[in-house]
């Protein structure tokens, strides 16, 4: 962030009603794929996640935060889930917001609405990994998951990669034509398939809240990439343990995957080693090599790091600045 733009007795305020107009896929694509390349070099760090039951409204309450030295970002997201806000507001579930702060002196520098920032670094994550572990001649996308969320993935990854077929298959088929609409959108034929037709897809997302695995073994293709991007807690379980035990595993902080990511099962049942997961960011900084063959299957564990809120957010505040459209008021 540009902190000539503002004063040291000044804070930029980019409320949520103007991030759509702030923040292009691309725009969040670039700064995911810098803040990776950061943690993995060392010169950006996370810090520890804090993340509450309230005991009231059955919500969830945390804090992401970190410094990028690089990129010269401090700052948390605070947030979380409010499970009846839609029924009962006409609010969506998940609600946060992102300060950023001067990391020279600490005063506060912005606050940015964080809700649809949220959902388009988390589809630039799984894209970040499409573009860095997908075989090139990857044709087809298998969706496992359609709810809110789905739609930012499948169409960050069909911008990303020239997939030819999206297939899909989600707990509740009535949900399928959220997916459906995004391929039709992006001129991509879609095919609802059971979860045995997963064996078609070069590369699979999977984007749900689930604490049991959905996708088997069996399910996955020799050559296949899979994004695994859901919810992410202690407990939740998207895939097959032994899917990752057969895979080149990749993550955006290894620390996260085995606590809270897709990665802890297989860990804690030593089908995996911490030692056998690695950050993207190498792969990105070619420390890494990434895929090694056409027939190795790679998983990228998207756990959602403070760093991918605070890159976007970062961006978000320069584009405000530079039209003259943030809210800058004096502290």
């Amino acid at each position: 962030m540009d902190g000539a733009a503002v004063t040291a007795h000044e804070l930029a305020i980019v409320p949520e009603g103007m991030i759509a107009d702030m923040l292009t896929r691309d725009a969040a694509f670039e700064a995911v794929e810098k803040v990776f390349a950061a943690m993995a070099a060392g010169d950006a760090s996370n810090f520890p996640v804090v993340r509450e039951a309230l005991g009231h409204e059955d919500a969830l309450y945390g804090f992401k935060g970190g410094f990028d030295r690089a990129g010269g970002v401090l700052g948390l997201k605070a947030g979380g889930y409010w499970p009846h806000n839609l029924e009962r507001r006409s609010l969506i579930n998940h609600q946060s917001t992102v300060f950023l702060f001067d990391p020279d002196s600490g005063r506060v520098k912005a606050m940015v609405g964080g809700n649809l920032l949220t959902a388009l670094r988390t589809a630039a994550a799984s894209s970040v990994s499409i573009k860095h572990l997908v075989r090139k001649d990857a044709e087809v996308l298998g969706m496992i998951g359609a709810g809110h969320q789905a739609g930012f993935q499948l169409r960050a990854a069909l911008e990303t990669h020239r997939f030819k077929k999206v297939i899909g298959w989600n707990m509740h088929p009535e949900m399928l034509p959220n997916l459906s609409r995004v391929a039709e959108e992006m001129g991509v034929p879609f095919e609802p398939v059971e979860l045995t037709g997963m064996r078609e897809a070069d590369a699979i997302i999977t984007i749900t809240s689930s604490f049991a695995p959905t996708l088997m073994a069996d399910h996955v293709s020799p050559g296949t990439h899979l994004a695994c991007m859901g919810t992410d807690t202690k407990g939740k379980q998207e895939v097959d343990a032994a899917i990752l035990s057969g895979a080149t595993v990749f993550t955006d902080e290894v620390a996260q995957s085995v606590s809270i990511g897709e990665a802890q099962h297989a860990i804690g049942s030593g089908a995996l080693a911490e030692a056998d997961i690695t950050e993207i960011g190498s792969v990105i900084n070619g420390a890494h090599p990434g895929r090694s063959s056409d027939d190795e299957i790679t998983l990228f564990d998207g756990t959602g790091v403070g760093l991918q809120d605070l890159a976007v957010a970062a961006s978000i505040v320069d584009v405000a600045l530079e039209r003259g459209e943030a809210t800058v008021v004096p502290i």
